[in-house]
């Protein structure tokens, strides 16, 4: 891996707040060519900095106004069926191996509370859950 410079990273940043932004502003923000910019975003794409560009969407104005955190126990054995389960389901937004009393952290929405108790149910079949249901996010960085 390379080290980033203090342009990389400016270019990063802005492009964490707006990957839409375009590469004439890209250029004034760096004072760099707007060819140079582009080779380096080409760059840090390869290099594996840019994994992807992706839109930032208000899950509750689509209906997925219930978030919620569920920490689960998963036995070592068992992690591959758990990782298709979760991958299968497209109310999963994370799934993190932690450490801890739990061995996984799930990130989730649905549309509502039901919906979360009947994800729940078939959650537990790979081990111990505890749940947290969030009433607001203060702060959310992508």
């Amino acid at each position: 891996m390379r080290n980033l410079d203090d342009i990389d990273i400016k270019i990063l940043n802005q492009l964490r707040k707006n990957a839409r932004t375009p590469m004439k502003e890209l250029s004034a923000l760096v004072y760099l060519t707007t060819p140079a910019v582009s080779a380096r975003i080409d760059k840090l794409e390869k290099d594996g900095y840019i994994k992807g560009y992706h839109a930032h969407l208000d899950l509750e104005k689509l209906g997925y106004g219930i978030k919620a955190f569920i920490m689960i126990t998963v036995e070592p054995e068992d992690c591959p069926k758990f990782y298709d389960f979760v991958k299968s389901e497209k109310s999963v937004l994370e799934c993190n191996h932690i450490t801890g009393p739990y061995s996984m952290i799930l990130k989730v929405v649905f549309s509502s509370t039901s919906l979360l108790d009947e994800f729940l149910g078939k959650l537990q079949v790979f081990g111990k859950t505890e749940t947290q249901v969030v009433f607001s996010t203060a702060l959310e960085r992508h």
